[in-house]
């Protein structure tokens, strides 16, 4: 059997290379390969086991058109040429009558490479003059601090933790979206480094750590300021090095001194002598490094949250040794070209988390048509129940180009089979590896599935926009994407030989070594004047819980190690359960096992629970990116999440979601209670 080499372009840090065994043209085994070093000798199970998610019966196969009413899931099989030629007529009709503003692509892409993401796809929707997206579910917020603050300067590379006195594992549960950190900081701690795992939850870093706090969420913001207020009171902050490398010192210090260790103890939970004994130990280790996850972001401090966190290696002096510093994502290590020349065009743009405010309510012109690929928006937007009515709309015209039988497919008009990772040509790059790999196909398209590169290629010559040099090529996209590289032919062999690239700046830069802020001046702005300006009330501003006496609990919803967003997700059986802490479930009626209503102004999940001592009081946990059958009334923890932003980026505010549970035995007996008489008549 032929063992063939790929590379996974899912929404992982680690970038695993792979060794994928073919049988008569199907995939039977996934095992590590070691061109990348970083995850040399074991890869996640989810990948593992994609026989499952390729050949399962909720692949998407065949193109077909929609053949009952909007969200019954009922289609019709038809040829490729029928369903582009109605895609192509459609959009020709709608930008004749209401302009290419009527039309709004929808994707996020995190789980996709260079050529199958901004790539052909970019070219037909500028082309069309449609509506731009803003990327906004996950690292917009932290994708505005770290470029306002460092410039995205590289982090400190995964091996190098191994290095470190004293590691912050800070709103990220690497045991779920990160494996290949974990043993790395284990055997960081067995040679005696000091963990401390900051999360609402007990992850298994949390138990493994020397200390956890566990931070409500909202409140890491407090917490950062109130460690780096410890800094400067106590002539702990490095003096020399912020005069030499820093700017808007002085007004960072400033809008950290509310934060007395007492004042933050009440927002946070944390208890004071914890947060002085946190700070005075990382003023004292060296080297010392956080890893900054995307868990804090996801609020309506978000962004602000994230600076804070990563101000404190500046203010506390731990840059310039191997091991120390930061690491958030090192997707900035490699700058790749547009694959495409058409600009982006001015016009209307739209928050993705506002969806379904927009397909509801957006004027001028209306959303006629939505074209969904590389996403599953009515699993993994806020605010899931406009979702579901704007996407019901029957004069809205919906493409989904997925892999995958979506709960998002069945509002489709038209629905397109996409190849998998390991059945199209993908150029990708890590964010916690700092690799570059080019992954060519190992088994041949499962049914009549395409590649999003030839399909949107096909789309522009079929809406009559192609322009002279278009490609659709993936080598020759490959290409023009390498193209500002120092030496791009011989990167690509490079590659070619190797399966794996580094950049210049090597597998392991040491932060104000070998790598430095890409500011303009090469420092750390600490308060940068575009954030300040941008945050609602001022950078570093910390708004309240959102929490009331009607919906007092703060509904998180972290990644399951089985699943990347909503992908796999239909792999897994079962009704999956809210997390919550015994003694909230005692003041309920609570009991594990119990049917459960979780519910706020924005609408209500259906499922069953599970008491956990994991879970701090105050705080219930339903995991992101289930699908409509994991609960028993259809809907997930997004349908409880508002469609706010976070004050930097626009960022989802999934996490302050806030709600109430009872029993459904409780609620369908306060529904009863207060409903209308049954009335009979003669």
């Amino acid at each position: 059997m032929p063992v063939l080499p790929s590379a996974c372009p899912l929404d992982c840090p680690d970038h695993c290379s792979l060794n994928v065994t073919v049988e008569e043209g199907k995939v039977v085994r996934v095992e590590d390969r070691p061109a990348n070093p970083l995850t040399a000798g074991f890869i996640c199970g989810k990948v593992r086991r994609i026989a499952r998610h390729l050949y399962g019966e909720d692949r998407l196969r065949y193109p077909a058109i929609r053949a009952g009413k909007k969200g019954e899931g009922r289609f019709r099989r038809v040829s490729w040429d029928e369903a582009l030629d109605l895609i192509a007529l459609r959009f020709a009709e709608i930008r004749r009558t209401s302009g290419g503003e009527a039309i709004l692509p929808y994707y996020y892409g995190g789980s996709n490479g260079a050529l199958t993401q901004d790539a052909t796809d970019a070219r037909l929707f500028r082309r069309l003059g449609a509506t731009r997206i803003l990327r906004t579910l996950c690292a917009a917020a932290t994708g505005r601090a770290t470029a306002g603050l460092y410039g995205r300067m590289p982090g400190v590379a995964y091996p190098d933790y191994e290095n470190a006195a004293m590691i912050l594992v800070w709103g990220q549960n690497p045991s779920a979206s990160s494996i290949h950190l974990v043993p790395i900081i284990r055997r960081a701690v067995e040679k005696g480094a000091r963990l401390i795992v900051i999360d609402p939850r007990k992850t298994p870093l949390a138990k493994l750590a020397h200390r956890h706090l566990a931070v409500r969420p909202g409140t890491d913001l407090v917490l950062a300021m109130a460690l780096a207020r410890w800094l400067f009171v106590n002539g702990r902050a490095d003096d020399a090095f912020l005069a030499a490398h820093a700017t808007g010192v002085d007004q960072f210090r400033e809008r950290a001194m509310p934060w007395t260790p007492a004042a933050a103890a009440t927002a946070t939970g944390i208890p004071a002598a914890d947060i002085e004994a946190t700070a005075a130990e990382y003023a004292d280790a060296s080297p010392a490094v956080i890893r900054c996850g995307w868990g804090l972001e996801r609020n309506r401090n978000g962004g602000s949250a994230v600076a804070s966190v990563i101000a404190l290696p500046a203010v506390a002096g731990k840059f310039g040794v191997r091991g120390g510093g930061y690491t958030l994502s090192n997707s900035a290590a490699w700058k790749l070209s547009p694959s495409v020349d058409d600009a982006e065009p001015i016009g209307r743009v739209i928050n993705m988390n506002d969806l379904g405010e927009a397909l509801l309510t957006l004027e001028s012109p209306r959303i006629e048509a939505l074209f969904v690929y590389n996403a599953n928006p009515m699993m993994t937007v806020p605010d899931q129940n406009k979702v579901q009515q704007g996407m019901s709309r029957e004069d809205l015209f919906t493409v989904i180009f997925d892999s995958m039988a979506t709960d998002s497919a069945r509002y489709a008009d038209v629905v397109l089979p996409a190849t998998t990772f390991l059945e199209h040509t993908e150029l990708s790059r890590g964010y916690g590896s700092m690799s570059l790999q080019l992954a060519t196909p190992v088994v041949a398209p499962e049914g009549e599935a395409r590649p999003n590169y030839q399909v949107f290629g096909d789309l522009v010559r079929r809406c009559g926009l192609s322009k002279p040099g278009d490609t659709d090529d993936p080598i020759e996209l490959t290409r023009k994407i390498l193209a500002d590289q120092a030496n791009t032919d011989g990167l690509m062999a490079t590659i070619a030989a190797n399966g794996v690239a580094v950049p210049d700046s090597g597998e392991c830069p040491i932060q104000f070594v070998d790598v430095f802020p890409r500011t303009d001046d090469r420092k750390v702005h600490l308060c940068p004047a575009d954030l300040d300006a941008e945050a609602p009330q001022g950078l570093y501003h910390w708004q309240p819980d959102p929490g009331t006496p009607r919906y007092p609990l703060a509904l998180i919803s972290p990644a399951l190690a089985t699943t990347i967003s909503s992908t796999f997700a239909q792999l897994i059986p079962g009704i999956i359960p809210v997390e919550i802490h015994p003694d909230d479930a005692a003041s309920r009626g609570i009991v594990d096992g119990s049917a459960v209503r979780i519910h706020n102004e924005l609408g209500e999940v259906h499922t069953t629970a599970r008491l956990s001592t994991d879970m701090s009081p105050g705080v219930v946990s339903l995991p992101k990116g289930l699908w409509a059958r994991h609960t028993t009334n259809g809907a997930t923890a997004n349908a409880l999440s508002p469609a706010t932003h976070s004050d930097l980026g626009g960022n989802a505010c999934f996490n302050d979601a806030r709600v109430e549970i009872e029993t459904l035995d409780q609620a369908n007996s306060h529904r009863s209670k207060f409903a209308e008489p049954h009335r009979t008549g003669k």
